[in-house]
């Protein structure tokens, strides 16, 4: 569908409630360590200021229990960074409800900015319960989803406020999320080549079988790898291993058989005796692993392979690393793979990285600027590959809804 977004709608003189993901790493002493997602909804947040409105943010950030406040999860840094960002002072809610929140929206003029304390402080937020639902959407004339990172969780600030708005609006960040995660891969430039690391099978396989059938490359890396290599009767040593996820792994082996994809895993891998950066490794055919060995990367000769197939490609989906990639020893194969996908990306390749570690594997390597797009949501970029709806994003009006909002 043509989706509505900000760009659509003339704001001028409404306060606009805007679920923006703010959910960044803190540190003990309380400072921002990367500033990324604040960053990410500025475009959103200025059109707005721009067309005249007054802007009411509100996001989680961590996982606090949910039965009221806790110091170490407050959005007070952020309401710091955002200021600064923006070069305008932003008013700080000490709550995400209640009279005095209610009391900073209702007093929001024309260029201002009210950011609301953690959504999550609130158990109600999380069970999409319909009164907090109805509390927040009070609090704005309009409502905008510019939070692609929890648009695949039905909470009260993703889809229950959305209920009270007859327009309902992507922000420019979702709107990119959705035009490199599902407009371009869904009708891709071929060759496509899909990337899949990380630890674990079992968070990848709904993945692994939508792609199957629509991508021309799937290679496989990270400690997943060993799930499939036991599946096929290989010695992985002490390497991570599912073992409730072999039958699954010889499943997905047999349809790889009489699909037309080229399933790539590693042909070698590097192994070590312990889980540590120092210790002594060697390189081995994934064939040969020593018992006594744990496979931490994948190896030189896999890595020329897969370089090779993500050069010739168009499209390329990467998420998860290819090894433990925060060890410096065992982080070869993923910068190879970086090197690869920024090297497709300068050909003319559309680029497209998701999943956490994958993303801050990109950024600690210093790739972000040479990929087309670097996705700001882990699960939500996952499930939105795997061809599942993310239930905010069904929430979206389409373009010309005739709901007198101004849009065209």
């Amino acid at each position: 569908m043509a989706r509505l977004t900000v760009k659509d709608v003339n704001y001028k003189n409404m306060r606009v409630l805007i679920r923006v993901d703010f959910n960044v790493p803190i540190d003990a002493e309380g400072k921002i360590t990367n500033d990324f997602r604040i960053v990410s909804s500025l475009p959103t947040i200025n059109k707005i200021l721009e067309d005249g409105g007054s802007v009411i943010c509100m996001s989680h950030l961590g996982r606090p229990k949910g039965e009221g406040y806790e110091a170490e999860f407050s959005l007070k840094p952020v309401q710091e960074r955002l200021s600064r960002l923006l070069g305008i002072p932003v008013a700080f809610a000490p709550d995400c409800v209640g009279d005095e929140a209610k009391a900073l929206a209702a007093a929001l003029k024309p260029g201002e900015v009210l950011l609301l304390e953690n959504l999550r402080f609130y158990k109600q937020e999380k069970k999409n319960d319909p009164a907090f639902s109805a509390t927040l959407a009070s609090f704005g004339d309009a409502y905008v989803n510019d939070a692609f990172g929890t648009s695949h969780r039905a909470h009260a600030s993703t889809v229950g406020v959305a209920q009270h708005f007859d327009c309902v609006t992507s922000g420019l960040l979702l709107e990119k999320e959705l035009i490199y995660l599902k407009d371009k891969l869904d009708d891709p430039v071929r060759p496509y080549t899909a990337i899949l690391g990380g630890a674990k099978i079992s968070g990848k396989i709904d993945t692994i079988r939508h792609l199957m059938d629509k991508v021309d490359n799937l290679i496989v890396g990270g400690g997943m790898i060993f799930t499939f290599y036991k599946a096929m009767g290989y010695e992985i040593g002490k390497s991570l291993v599912e073992d409730d996820r072999i039958e699954l792994a010889k499943e997905i082996l047999e349809a790889v058989k009489t699909s037309r994809v080229n399933f790539m895993l590693p042909v070698d891998v590097v192994a070590a005796g312990a889980f540590e950066n120092d210790a002594l490794s060697t390189i081995v055919d994934v064939d040969q692993i020593p018992a006594d060995q744990i496979g931490l990367d994948i190896g030189p000769r896999t890595v020329k392979q897969f370089a090779e197939v993500i050069r010739s490609s168009k499209t390329v989906l990467w998420n998860g690393p290819m090894g433990v990639f925060e060890m410096p020893n065992f982080a070869k194969g993923t910068e190879a793979v970086c090197a690869a996908v920024a090297d497709a990306t300068e050909h003319g390749a559309v680029t497209l990285v998701g999943g956490g570690d994958s993303v801050a594997a990109v950024k600690k390597l210093g790739f972000s600027d040479k990929i087309s797009h670097v996705s700001t949501g882990g699960g939500a970029s996952l499930e939105l590959i795997s061809g599942l709806t993310l239930p905010a994003v069904a929430e979206i009006s389409e373009k010309s809804c005739g709901c007198g909002c101004g849009c065209k």
